[in-house]
C-alpha cells in the first residue's frame, strides 16, 4: 500500500498582523483543514491532504479557495506555495510575485528545483554559498550532480549530507497545529537594493532600537531574536540567537542582531529588507539584570529612560541613536 501524496500549501501574508489578528486568521484557515502551523510573523502553512476530499477541490483550487477566504474575511493579500513537503511549499512562496500562486507538483519537484539558485534552499547562508560559488556550485543542480564525497570535502559530513536531502527536494516534516508564539517584529523594506555594508549596519541597528522601545513601550523583556535578510532574487536567509539574559535594553539588543548580521556575511550581498524579531517574551516584571560594578551601565540605562520620555513627549523621531544620523535614500520604514 502507498502513501498518501502530500499536499502542503505555504501562504505568506502581505501585512503586519498583531497577535489577535494572527490567531483569529489561524481560526480561519482550520475551517478548511485542522493542520495549520502559524510560521512567525506573517506566513502558515496547511496540510490540505485530508482537506481536498471533503471540498471535492484540486490542490491548486483549494489553495484559492483559502486565499479568497483571506480577502474576504481580513482584506489581506497572499502569495503561495504548493508542493509535496514544508520546504518545497516555501520555497514556492518565495518565488511568487505578490498574489500569485506556484504549484510544484511532485512528479515535477525535481525539474523546478534544478535551475534554481543554491541560495534558494533554507538554510544556505552567505558564507556556505561563497563556498560552493567558489567551485563553480552555484545551482541546485550543480549540487545534486556532484559526487557525494567530493560535497563531503567541501562542507563537511554533515553539512553535505543535509545539503544534498534539500536539493533533492527532501523534507520528511509534518505541519504540526501550533499557536504563533508571542513575539515582536520591526522591519525595514528597501526602495532599491542595497549593496552597502555599513548602510546594512546602521538598518540593523535601527531596527534594534525600534524594537527596544517596542519592547519597553509593551513592559516586555525578550530572550532570543531572529534576523531575516531577504534579497533581490526573492531568496532570504535567517539566524537566530539567544540574549545572554531576557532584555528589553536597546544596546543589548543590537549587539546581538549585529552578531547576527556579521554571522551572515553578507559582504556586497543585494539586500531588498531586513527583519528582526523579540521571541520568548516575558513580562518586563520578571526580568533579573547581571550584577555590574561599571557605573556606566547604569547611565546607558537612565539615558534611554530619558529617550523613551522625550520621544512620548515630542515624537518616535525625537531621540535617536547618533549612527542612524545618516539616512540612506534607498530605505523605507513600514
Amino acid at each position: 500500500m502507498t502513501a498518501r501524496q502530500r499536499h502542503i500549501a505555504h501562504l505568506h501574508l502581505h501585512a503586519e498582523l498583531t497577535e489577535t489578528q494572527y490567531e483569529a486568521i489561524i481560526e480561519l484557515m482550520s475551517g478548511i483543514t485542522p493542520h495549520v502551523q502559524a510560521v512567525p510573523p506573517n506566513a502558515l502553512q496547511l496540510d490540505l491532504t485530508s482537506a481536498l476530499r471533503y471540498f471535492d477541490l484540486s490542490p491548486y483550487d483549494m489553495v484559492q479557495a483559502a486565499k479568497m477566504r483571506l480577502k474576504a474575511h481580513y482584506g489581506i493579500d497572499s502569495s503561495a506555495g504548493l508542493a509535496g513537503n514544508r520546504m518545497l511549499a516555501a520555497m514556492a512562496a518565495d518565488a511568487s510575485a505578490p498574489g500569485d500562486t506556484t504549484y510544484v507538483p511532485t512528479g515535477q519537484a525535481a525539474d523546478w528545483l534544478y535551475p534554481r539558485p543554491v541560495t534558494a534552499l533554507p538554510g544556505i547562508g552567505r558564507v556556505m554559498a561563497d563556498t560552493l560559488g567558489r567551485y563553480g556550485l552555484h545551482t541546485i543542480g550543480q549540487v545534486v550532480d556532484l559526487p557525494a564525497g567530493t560535497l563531503q570535502r567541501l562542507l563537511g559530513a554533515g553539512q553535505a549530507r543535509l545539503l544534498t536531502e534539500r536539493a533533492r527536494g527532501h523534507d520528511p516534516r509534518p505541519v504540526v497545529p501550533a499557536e504563533p508564539a508571542r513575539h515582536l517584529a520591526a522591519d525595514l523594506v528597501l526602495s532599491r537594493d542595497c549593496l552597502d555594508p555599513a548602510q546594512h549596519h546602521r538598518d540593523v541597528l535601527g531596527l534594534a532600537d525600534r524594537l527596544g522601545q517596542r519592547l519597553r513601550g509593551e513592559r516586555q523583556i525578550t530572550g532570543r531574536l531572529t534576523l531575516t535578510v531577504r534579497y533581490a532574487d526573492r531568496t532570504s536567509t535567517t539566524r537566530t540567537r539567544a540574549l545572554p539574559e531576557p532584555t528589553d535594553h536597546s544596546p543589548a539588543l543590537a549587539a546581538t542582531a549585529l552578531g547576527l548580521l556579521t554571522s551572515l556575511g553578507l559582504q556586497r550581498a543585494r539586500v531588498r529588507a531586513f527583519v528582526l524579531r523579540a521571541d520568548a517574551l516575558l513580562p518586563a516584571a520578571d526580568a533579573y539584570r547581571q550584577l555590574s560594578l561599571d557605573p556606566a551601565a547604569d547611565r546607558a540605562r537612565a539615558a534611554e529612560a530619558a529617550a523613551d520620555r522625550a520621544r512620548r513627549r515630542f515624537g518616535p523621531e525625537a531621540v535617536g541613536p547618533a549612527a542612524l544620523a545618516e539616512c540612506s535614500p534607498c530605505t523605507k520604514n513600514h
